[in-house]
This record gives structure tokens, C-alpha cells and sequence, in this order.
């Protein structure tokens, strides 16, 4: 998706929010599928690392929703395709 939030190492806040954008990508595209959420424990370190970086950016929630949002128009670009392959068959 080229996107980059100046991710210089592993688990910088760079990478928190790349993480995130790909967590609430899967989100979206869970919901689109009709798949409810199923909670896990382990989730709990991600979301405090998250929650540090959305504490120094109110604005960071809408750029990562915006493109957790790009990421999922652009999978559906290819539920398209298929469905147009199988009925061109």
C-alpha cells in the first residue's frame, strides 16, 4: 500500500501505527465478510502501544482509519475481479 509513518526499527512508534492501520484493516475487512470479532488476550500489549501513540496525535485515529479504509477498497478490487472471472467462464 506504500505507506510509511517513519518506521526506522521493529516496535518504534512507526511501526505501532503500520501495525495498527493493519489490525483495523483486518477489522474492516472482517466486518465487510460478515465475520464478528473474537477477542484475545494477547491483544492487550498491542493496544497499549496504540493507545501511547494515539495519546500524542488526536488526529492519528483518522489517518489510520483512512487508510485501514484504502487497504480494504483495495482488496475488494479483487473480489471484483474474481467474481467477473467466474462469470465470464
Amino acid at each position: 500500500m506504500n505507506r510509511s509513518f517513519g518506521q526506522e526499527r521493529w516496535g518504534d512508534e512507526g511501526y505501532a501505527l503500520d501495525e495498527l492501520v493493519a489490525e483495523l484493516g483486518a477489522a474492516f475487512t472482517m466486518a465487510e465478510l460478515g465475520y464478528a470479532p473474537e477477542i484475545r488476550e494477547d491483544h492487550a500489549p498491542y493496544l497499549d502501544h496504540w493507545l501511547k501513540v494515539l495519546k500524542r496525535d488526536s488526529r492519528a485515529l483518522l489517518t489510520i482509519a483512512a487508510k485501514a479504509s484504502d487497504a480494504l477498497e483495495y482488496l475488494c478490487t479483487f473480489q471484483t475481479d474474481a467474481a467477473e472471472d467466474r462469470e465470464a467462464a
